[in-house]
Formats: C-alpha cells, structure tokens, sequence
C-alpha cells in the first residue's frame, strides 16, 4: 500500500514563493514518475508538473514553466515543488500523484494510480 501526503501549503501573498512536499510511503518511491496536479473551486483537476523516477526528465504545464520547478530526493522519498510569483489564480488544492502508466501523457489524470489528499495553497491579491 503507498500512502502519500502533501504538506507546506498555506496562505501567501501575490508575489510570494511557497515549496509542497510530498511524503511517499513505502519502498518502490524511487522506481515510479510522480506528478503534482491542482484543482480550483468549481474547476477540473489539471497538470501542473511531473518529474521521472530519477528527476532526470522534468515536464511543466505551459503556462508554470519559469514559476514552477519539481524536484525530488529519492533518499527521503520525498518530492518537491517549488512555486515562485505566485499569483491569484494558482489558488487550488495541489496534489501529488505516482504515476504507473508510463505510455499514457504525464498530463493524463488516468496515468496515476496513487494519489494525496491534497494541501490548500491560497494567494491573495
């Protein structure tokens, strides 16, 4: 059984910078991708970054690239994600995810079999 668990969300500034961690239970964190994904009130969950099983291949939704940077230790099973100029509209609910099916995009909700329960990331104006 995997278990995964955000944390270091928060209420920020416009402007601020946060990182989220994402906590893995169990032994096979190094050998699976991750991804983080978030979901705004009254919006679809969807992709924000994925990283490979050993960081060495990064993947950004085009409109976070340059804010945004993924990250991983797979000696503390434990990935990143650092969020830089933070603005009103990155408010949502973010999620880490492993993903399992490696065919399907990094962007594809149906390549991940395990997920968080999410940390709230709140930016004010």
């Amino acid at each position: 059984q995997v278990q995964l668990v955000e944390s270091g969300g928060g209420l920020v500034q416009a402007g601020g910078s946060l990182r989220l961690s994402c906590a893995a239970s169990g032994r096979t964190f190094s050998s699976y991708a991750m991804g983080w994904f978030r979901q705004a009130p009254g919006k679809e969950r969807e992709f924000v970054a994925a990283i490979s099983w050993n960081g060495g291949s990064t993947y950004y939704a085009d409109s976070l690239k340059g804010r945004f940077t993924i990250s991983r230790d797979n000696v503390q099973n434990t990935m990143y994600l650092q969020m830089n100029s933070l603005k009103p509209e990155d408010t949502a609910i973010y999620y880490c995810a492993r993903r399992r099916l490696l065919l399907r995009p990094e962007s594809d909700l149906g390549a991940y079999d395990y997920w968080g329960q999410g940390t709230q990331v709140t930016v004010s104006s």
